[in-house]
């Protein structure tokens, strides 16, 4: 699969995996699972290959010519 994450998507996913992750720590109960939220988010912008963009057919990568 194409790499299909930008430079500015994938940092805007790594600051909203920083922000989510704390929330397995921070809250009580089963809500708190929420947390595990970061994980996609990190996956995706670490090998910048999205699944779901991969199926719509977008790409937020800069085009190289």
């Amino acid at each position: 699969m194409k790499k299909n994450v930008g430079n500015t998507d994938r940092t805007i996913r790594l600051i909203l995996a920083a922000a989510v992750f704390p929330m397995l720590f921070i809250l009580n109960g089963p809500v708190r699972f929420l947390g595990l939220a970061f994980l996609p988010l990190m996956g995706t912008a670490l090998t910048r290959r999205c699944g779901a963009y991969a199926l719509i057919g977008t790409s937020t990568c800069e085009r190289e010519e």
